[in-house]
């Protein structure tokens, strides 16, 4: 995943912002938390209409996340995000649209009705032509618009996909990516959304004890990411735009009586100074839960025996 959005590509957040020959196009909507398979069908339900009419192909967003607006009313919650905002716009980059509009959620917004959301935004702000949407969007004060809201407007046709499964039968929702990462399925979480976890973030100073046992760590803060299970994966880590094998430890360190949760990360075979830069860290497998050691020695010869299991679980992956 590029850190940066190709230079051209049109991001606004604002609908003032959205050039005028973007607008009238065909606009699929959503949260689009972790943009999985799911919201991918329905962004390409809205480039099959775009590419059909020439039309113009835009993907609508909110931002934050209208959960974390609500939780924030009711004294806070904990981190749920699989893609905060700004990795949620590389992903979406990723998918060959025209436009990303990123509108900010906010309390205030959340109080229009949907007829208002319909007029203000979609026909005002966009002039969409087409709106595609999952079966389960609900947008407008108390969540009382839906897909039937929106196919009752004569403005633009109306797609709403109905629920998307693997063929194993299990739907692709955020709800289930975000249970199987809590229970270490990081392999089922890929499934759903089509590549691995990522953490995106930046590289901190941390105690570096890490250097002193021969494992030197890039520590980086979890920020407003889901808290998978605490424990040791076997990661990839882009750098310069190459991946590189490495080991992680996701969690508080309890051998060492750590209390704040972050990603540290061990990459095999690598010298450099990765201080205060970003990294893209993909979980690829769930090698063991946290544990405490009694001493660093014990922890010391754990790693060691966990940096092995990683490689040998990514070299199966080549």
């Amino acid at each position: 995943m590029s850190l940066t959005l190709p230079q051209g590509t049109c991001f606004v957040r604002t609908l003032a912002a959205l050039p005028p020959a973007l607008k009238g196009g065909a606009v699929a909507v959503g949260n689009f938390d972790g943009v999985h398979l799911g919201h991918r069908a329905v962004i390409d339900a809205a480039r099959k209409v775009a590419d059909a009419r020439a039309l113009p192909l835009l993907c609508l967003t909110f931002e934050p996340h209208p959960r974390t607006v609500f939780a924030r009313q009711k004294g806070g919650g904990a981190p749920f995000r699989l893609t905060p905002g700004f990795v949620k716009s590389l992903a979406l980059d990723g998918l060959r649209l025209d436009g990303i509009v990123s509108l900010r959620f906010t309390p205030e917004f959340a109080q229009q009705t949907p007829d208002q959301f319909i007029q203000d935004v979609l026909i005002d702000g966009l002039r969409a032509q087409h709106v595609a949407v999952g079966h389960d969007f609900c947008f407008g004060r108390g969540r009382a618009g839906n897909a039937g809201t929106l196919s009752a407007e004569a403005a633009f046709t109306v797609t709403a996909l109905p629920p998307q499964r693997r063929a194993e039968g299990e739907a692709f929702a955020s709800t289930l990516i975000r249970d199987h990462l809590t229970k270490g399925e990081t392999e089922a979480a890929a499934a759903l959304m089509g590549r691995p976890f990522t953490i995106v973030g930046r590289v901190r100073h941390g105690d570096k004890r890490g250097r002193t046992i021969g494992f030197p760590t890039a520590n980086i803060e979890l920020g407003d990411y889901l808290r998978p299970a605490f424990g040791v994966y076997s990661v990839t880590v882009e750098i310069d735009g190459q991946p590189h094998p490495g080991v992680a430890n996701l969690g508080r360190r309890p051998t060492v009586a750590g209390l704040v949760e972050r990603l540290e990360v061990h990459l095999f075979d690598f010298s450099g100074d990765l201080y205060g830069r970003k990294l893209c860290v993909a979980l690829h497998h769930f090698l063991r839960p946290e544990m405490k050691f009694d001493g660093l020695a014990a922890l010391t010869a754990q790693i060691a025996r966990d940096a092995q299991a990683a490689r040998d679980k990514l070299a199966a992956l080549c």
